[in-house]
């Protein structure tokens, strides 16, 4: 029981979540705020596969006039940009849509109060963003 406790508090670290928000013109997404190993990892992910999709998706929700009630996946580049990850989208993110990131970075497995409590999940959650242009 101790040796559970002590790895449940080795693995709870102050995390802050990233922050997801549009740039001041709303021509693309920022994702900031992640700790240093994090960004090291995006990083990394970044120069080995510019063009990979794998730690951040953005999709379209569809209007409510829509016959497609699907979300659209939005293509589109990311870029590192300090200590900030940035996507542009091919096309301009429409004025009125809702947008979803869905976003892996500093993502925990578990923290200590989840697995003390028997709370935690068996698959990562990505964190969840709606975005409103």
């Amino acid at each position: 029981m101790f040796a559970i406790a002590m790895f449940a508090l080795a693995c709870s670290h102050t995390n802050n979540k990233p922050i997801i928000k549009f740039s001041g013109d709303s021509a693309s997404i920022i994702i900031k705020n992640f700790d240093e190993a994090n960004l090291l990892q995006v990083k990394n992910a970044y120069l080995s596969n510019p063009d990979s999709n794998q730690l951040v998706s953005v999709w379209m929700q569809p209007g409510e006039l829509d016959s497609l009630q699907d979300d659209l996946p939005v293509k589109g580049a990311y870029k590192v940009d300090g200590d900030s990850l940035v996507f542009t989208p091919d096309t301009a993110f429409q004025k009125g849509r809702i947008y979803v990131v869905e976003s892996f970075i500093n993502v925990e497995f578990a923290n200590a109060g989840k697995l003390i409590s028997g709370a935690a999940k068996y698959n990562l959650q990505p964190q969840r963003e709606i975005l409103k242009r």
